[in-house]
């Protein structure tokens, strides 16, 4: 099967509950999305599996959830106010406005990325390579300008008397200020992780290929801490297990890829960086980027704050300031990536299509669907069924129209099983439980039922 558009793909969210236009009623705002009934369980979802393979089952990482709003001075030192920005240059013909560095990638296919250019390299590629406007075909640019991407705002009580803040960048910073808060009160010995899931913001200049890239976005990241000599070691593990996470989830081995940055794309304080990509409809792009950060941000913040951030090895009595290892992943990317892998449209032997959301049931926002055979006999045993099952699992209860179509609304929807109540759930408390991906059915003892899908849902 062709990889499914996005246009498509964006339609199917709204049709059946998965992503909504921000704001639609008012004619909406640009590239906002709310997350309807069945979006909000995947992603949830999506964070809960996360956190359980990268906070739970880790026994040196542990959780945080750091304020939006921080202290300016924050990202004064983290050089977000001074650097954090895009590099916009327009079209003098039409008048549109570009990112310099997507334009290079998108000539180039992704082998360049235009990651770390300076302007001039930027201009002169562009110019060297006649470059042409996306919208219009010409080739004639302005200069390139820095577009700061931090989200400016006021606080305070007065008019007169408001304090320019910024909403945050990047859920990072909320985990660096806090590193001796955390080293402190945790008693933890480097190495060790704090993870955190949390929005950002981004006054992104071109945001767009639906839910690919946003102003208001949420990130699943981690600040592992080490001994510098570690370094190499610890960037190897976690790029190996970022891999071995998606695979785990049910994504397709070739559409995921590492894309290594080059020297010249590394930001100046990073020793390494690695993305992992996924071959998204528009094609290929960041999901995924790991990172060495050094002792950049412990450093910069020392810096500016005069607080001691550095470590004390109590075997060795060394004192340093700890490296960091950062995999940092965007929840609505990899929801994207999932949703992209897992939508099929199959032809079945009666020549009738079916639509299919083939989700791993772990994150299937229903994992079951109860549904009555006949309503007027069965749907008080239904009902009472649901109710038992919920108190262990996210389920559904269907009993509008014949059996087919109540399948085939469960499997747009993604839920793995289906149970059908009937004569012999009455007589003999026995169910049939219908497969989403095979729609082969097996008949289970009603009791067995929750731990039958518990069990399909481990990963």
């Amino acid at each position: 099967m062709e990889k499914v558009t996005m246009d498509k793909l964006t339609n199917f969210c709204k049709q059946y509950g998965f992503i909504f236009q921000g704001s639609e009623i008012y004619g909406g705002l640009a590239n906002t999305w709310d997350y309807g009934p069945l979006g909000t369980e995947l992603k949830n979802n999506i964070k809960k599996a996360w956190w359980k393979k990268f906070v739970e089952e880790q026994i040196n990482v542990y959780g945080l959830d750091s304020a939006i709003l921080m202290n300016p001075d924050v990202w004064v030192a983290s050089g977000h106010v001074a650097s954090f920005s895009d590099p916009l240059i327009d079209c003098k013909h039409c008048k549109a406005r570009h990112r310099a560095d997507k334009l290079v990638e998108e000539f180039t296919n992704g082998k360049e990325t235009g990651d770390g250019w300076s302007n001039e390299k930027l201009e002169e590629f562009i110019k060297q390579n006649n470059i042409t406007c996306p919208k219009c075909g010409k080739s004639d640019f302005t200069p390139i300008r820095k577009f700061n991407l931090l989200f400016e705002t006021k606080m305070g009580v007065t008019e007169d008397n408001k304090n320019k803040i910024y909403l945050r960048g990047e859920t990072a910073q909320g985990i660096f200020v806090n590193f001796s808060n955390v080293q402190r009160s945790m008693r933890a010995k480097i190495p060790f992780g704090i993870g955190q899931i949390g929005k950002a913001f981004r006054n992104e200049i071109t945001p767009g290929n639906f839910i690919f890239r946003q102003r208001e976005f949420e990130q699943m990241e981690l600040e592992f801490f080490l001994n510098p000599s570690e370094e190499e070691k610890w960037f190897d593990y976690w790029r190996k297990y970022c891999m071995d996470f998606l695979k785990s989830l049910g994504l397709k081995e070739e559409n995921l890829r590492y894309r290594d940055h080059k020297k010249e794309e590394l930001v100046f304080y990073s020793n390494a960086t690695t993305d992992i990509e996924y071959n998204y409809s528009h094609g290929w792009g960041e999901l995924w980027g790991i990172a060495d950060r050094t002792d950049y941000d412990l450093g910069t913040h020392i810096k500016h704050s005069n607080a001691d951030l550095t470590y004390l090895d109590p075997m060795t009595n060394e004192k340093y300031i700890p490296y960091v290892v950062e995999p940092s992943v965007g929840v609505d990317r990899l929801f994207l990536a999932l949703i992209t892998d897992a939508y099929k449209e199959e032809t079945l032997k009666d020549g009738s299509t079916r639509e299919v959301m083939s989700l791993h049931p772990f994150l299937a926002p229903y994992k079951i669907a109860v549904l009555p055979l006949v309503k007027k006999h069965h749907s008080q045993k239904a009902l009472e069924t649901y109710h038992t099952l919920s108190k262990e699992l996210m389920c559904t209860y269907d009993e509008t129209g014949n059996i087919g179509k109540r399948y085939r609304r469960q499997d747009v929807a993604g839920t793995p099983y289906c149970i059908t109540i009937d004569d012999e759930t009455l007589n003999h408390n026995t169910v049939t439980i219908r497969d989403r991906d095979t729609m082969e059915q097996i008949t289970l003892n009603l009791d067995e039922v929750a731990n039958y899908v518990k069990e399909k849902m481990k990963f």
